[in-house]
């Protein structure tokens, strides 16, 4: 490798948005994520709902009115 075009290469901390944080490899000195393995529903087993009441409920008002049996 040519010497001072690469990076610096060290132990960095990454902090997710849950409060978890962790040691890892890495070119930056800090890295923010939004979601990780102590949160993400994948490796918790648990689902988390994200606002899916409003969308049915903005899905029922849009075709509130329409009929089906009237395309025909």
């Amino acid at each position: 490798m040519k010497k001072e075009i690469h990076p610096q290469y060290a132990v960095t901390k990454a902090s997710c948005a849950c409060g978890a944080s962790f040691e890892v490899g890495s070119t930056r000195e800090e890295i923010k994520v939004e979601i990780c393995s102590q949160c993400h529903p994948f490796f918790t087993g648990k689902q988390k709902l994200v606002d899916s009441a409003g969308r049915i409920d903005r899905f029922k008002k849009k075709y509130a009115g329409f009929d089906a049996t009237k395309l025909v």
